[in-house]
């Protein structure tokens, strides 16, 4: 990084710490569940007009999306923060401060990303700047949970072919993400006749066909090429204690950095439940979640580009990134071979809890890293 950029980057992170913070504020307190998150589309959206945004608006699918100079050229580099969280509040969410700690459910997963990313856009539309690509900024819709990355997929299905660089902004710094963690997503449903537990003993029961299923899918053999885990993570049935379950169901997903393994599984859980329909059981099995795995990316693009992020976490915050794979929006991008990373950009924890909590003096090195990678692309400024 030069010594410019990192100059202007920071100055400009600590003349904005106050008004960081109320934005952050602000921004906390909106309700926004994985599908509904309107209320902060419209803030944001407004909040970027107000910026002198021109080119900004929401798309069919929620991602509010800002274009800086993304007309002046044939390719683009998207920045992206999610809007929502992950609980389903619709009601005002609670917010707390005390000796530099902000706590609210979703305050650093990601809202304080986004309000960083907000600030650091409009650094680039009050100082227009010649860029190298054109700029995308987007705060997109539905990266938690079964939003399925739903946002994301959107927006590259529109514009994939002129994106040449994607960077999401999501969680805690010194988070580097590189590599993509893909997941499939699955209910399974069991159904039976059900009757009394007394008089009817002996009759299939939808409770015991879905723990017999979970029970095989537990005692398959994961692929070790790429780590491959698989989870239950809800169960529901049954009435009551002495009635034979009419209904179960359960909440399974099996994770992978490999597209390959993701494949094999998919075919194993098939296995699985057709052995028990052959069986006499009647199940339903249901894709309910598809985030993609890694694909055939550029591994020297991607290279630099990871070298950019990097190098933006090591001169604002003194120490090395680290380099993880995970599931975030960049998986998008990185399924269809689109060098693409997700950077934290805040000092917290308690994520995906009601208790989450980030620290408030964090902002300024967030955002100084925040905007040295829309920097990078500016040859020019006024």
């Amino acid at each position: 990084m030069n010594e410019a950029t990192r100059r202007a980057a920071l100055s400009y992170a600590l003349s904005c710490h106050e008004e960081e913070l109320e934005l952050l504020r602000s921004l906390a307190r909106i309700p926004a569940p994985s599908h509904h998150e309107g209320r902060r589309e419209r803030f944001v959206r407004d909040w970027l007009r107000d910026a002198g945004a021109e080119n900004v608006h929401v798309d069919e699918a929620g991602n509010v999306i800002c274009s800086i100079g993304a007309e002046d050229h044939d390719e683009v580099a998207v920045f992206c923060a999610h809007t929502d969280v992950v609980f389903p509040d619709t009601d005002e969410l609670p917010l707390t401060e005390e000796d530099g700690i902000m706590r609210a459910p979703g305050i650093g997963d990601d809202t304080a990303c986004l309000a960083g990313l907000m600030l650091a856009a409009r650094f680039l539309l009050q100082h227009p700047a010649k860029l190298d690509i054109g700029i995308v900024i987007v705060a997109n819709s539905c990266e938690e949970g079964l939003g399925n990355l739903e946002g994301t997929k959107a927006l590259i299905g529109r514009i994939g072919s002129r994106v040449r660089e994607f960077t999401s902004f999501d969680t805690y710094f010194p988070r580097v993400v590189p590599r993509a963690t893909g997941s499939y997503r699955y209910r399974i449903s069991c159904h039976a006749r059900g009757g009394h537990s007394w008089t009817d003993f002996g009759d299939r029961n939808a409770i015991a066909d879905l723990c017999s299923i979970i029970g095989d899918l537990y005692a398959l053999d994961l692929p070790t090429r790429e780590r491959t885990t698989m989870n239950v993570g809800k169960i529901r049935g049954g009435t009551t204690v002495n009635s034979i379950a009419q209904d179960a169901s359960a909440l399974f997903e099996f994770r992978s950095t490999s597209s390959d393994c993701l494949d094999e599984m998919a075919g194993k859980l098939r296995e699985v439940i057709a052995r028990h329909e052959e069986e006499g059981a009647c199940v339903k099995l249901e894709v309910i979640g598809v985030r993609p795995g890694n694909g055939d990316v550029d591994a020297e693009e991607l290279r630099s580009l990871t070298a950019r992020s990097d190098d933006a976490v090591r001169t604002f915050l003194g120490t090395e990134p680290r380099h993880v794979a995970s599931s975030t929006d960049a998986n998008v991008p990185l399924s269809l071979g689109i060098p693409a990373n997700t950077i934290g950009t805040v000092s917290g924890g308690g994520a995906h809890t009601r208790e989450e909590w980030i620290d408030e003096e964090s902002l300024v090195p967030g955002l100084a890293v925040t905007l040295s990678l829309l920097l990078a692309h500016c040859k020019e400024m006024e």
